[in-house]
């Protein structure tokens, strides 16, 4: 980037866009942030964010504007909306927009941007909430060599990014990773409430398992979650079947079929049938157990025979 600290625009400080966005002012990069609620946004607000009220009013005066939204929807009006990012951009100005969105959506903003001088990115990313607190994401980029080499030291902020192609490439490499994962999870917790049932020593199951073949980030990560009833969302239920509905549409579109992304989708709706919108991914175990008429919160008081301890 041609400025050593420039300013940025940050919209969306939920579970992971807060903490992405303390990187960036631990590391010394002023920012001017908006949330649709501000009580979220007071987190760093007391870190040393400049508070506005509008995407338009963040973008004026940002070198480098970032989104983490939850909807498609979010990222159209924030960015294309009359008071979002695009009204308000200078040129040269680089939007970076690292929601998992529609890839037709992250070409649609890029086609707009670049008519009014401006840069633009998709750049979803990957690694839940323990990867935003860590800094550990994997960030998948699409749009140009050029915007992305000026704003890939900001990036490295947040993980490890990844320049996949041109405009939408991001999004679309975000989806091969939500179809990679959601058959996992649903393995994943199958496999929790089969070892539940079963009676086995369940922590020593994973832990077991863990070091084989079995072996995944969900497993590792949220397996132990589970265990202790723990369903708080790294990533909630309600935006994971946004995605995966993105994929299936994007499958449709290319005339390809997913059956293994398609059960999954349902599954995760069922969950959010049962209420369990806002609750993280790991939470399919219970949908699962409702299934067979299992009390998962034996889970955490197990019965005589079902030790969990």
């Amino acid at each position: 980037m041609s400025e050593e600290r420039p300013t940025v625009g940050w919209i969306g400080t939920g579970v992971m866009g807060a903490a992405m966005c303390q990187h960036l002012l631990a590391a010394g990069y002023p920012v001017r942030v908006f949330n649709r609620t501000k009580k979220r946004a007071q987190p760093v607000i007391e870190a040393g964010a400049t508070w506005l009220e509008s995407p338009g009013e963040v973008a004026d005066g940002a070198s480098v504007v970032v989104t983490m939204v939850g909807f498609p929807a979010d990222v159209r009006e924030v960015i294309l909306g009359e008071k979002g990012v695009l009204a308000s951009a200078k040129e040269g100005t680089t939007i970076i927009d690292m929601t998992t969105s529609e890839p037709r959506l992250a070409l649609e903003i890029y086609e707009a941007a670049n008519a009014r001088g401006v840069d633009s990115l998709d750049a979803p990313v990957s690694g839940g909430d323990v990867g935003a607190r860590n800094a550990t994401l994997v960030v998948m980029v699409g749009g140009s060599q050029e915007a992305f080499d000026r704003v890939k030291p900001l990036l490295e902020h947040f993980g490890t990014p990844t320049l996949q192609g041109g405009p939408g490439a991001g999004q679309h490499t975000k989806m091969v990773n939500q179809i990679a994962i959601s058959s996992g999870m649903v393995g994943v917790c199958e496999a929790l409430l089969y070892a539940y049932k079963a009676g086995l020593n369940v922590p020593r199951a994973i832990e077991t398992i863990s070091s084989g073949a079995a072996a995944s980030f969900s497993l590792t990560n949220y397996g132990p979650r589970v265990l202790r009833g723990d369903f708080a969302p790294g990533f909630k239920i309600e935006h994971f079947v946004k995605d995966l509905g993105i994929a299936l549409d994007e499958a449709r579109r290319m005339r390809l079929s997913l059956p293994g992304l398609a059960l999954a989708e349902q599954l995760y709706v069922a969950a959010i049938g049962q209420g369990r919108s806002e609750e993280g991914t790991h939470a399919l175990v219970l949908a699962l157990a409702q299934l067979s008429d299992v009390e998962w919160k034996q889970a955490t008081a197990p019965a005589s025979g079902h030790s969990l301890a």
